[in-house]
């Protein structure tokens, strides 16, 4: 499931607040990126992607957690993907 505005081909406009979910598996899996407007937000996903995160250089707050890290940008970005199920925010 993917509803997010896309910039060109393989990447994806994020909003000013997103909020990234990121779980990650064993080194050798394919992880889960759960993508929402906003982490105020009560609504649904706008995005699920399999792959792993593998860089945010873009203004974000970024908070580890047991089964991954959750990603709160402070600035528009975009989602690029660099590789088969491996994504960065810039």
């Amino acid at each position: 499931m993917n509803h997010l505005v896309p910039t060109n081909d393989g990447a994806w406009r994020l909003p000013n607040h997103a909020h990234l979910v990121v779980y990650e598996r064993e080194r050798s899996d394919r992880g889960l990126l759960t993508i929402y407007d906003c982490g105020a937000t009560q609504g649904p996903p706008k995005a699920q992607l399999l792959g792993t995160l593998a860089d945010v250089a873009a203004d974000a707050v970024i908070e580890p957690t047991p089964t991954g890290q959750v990603v709160s940008l402070r600035e528009a970005a975009t989602l690029e993907r660099i590789a088969e199920d491996r994504y960065r925010i810039v």
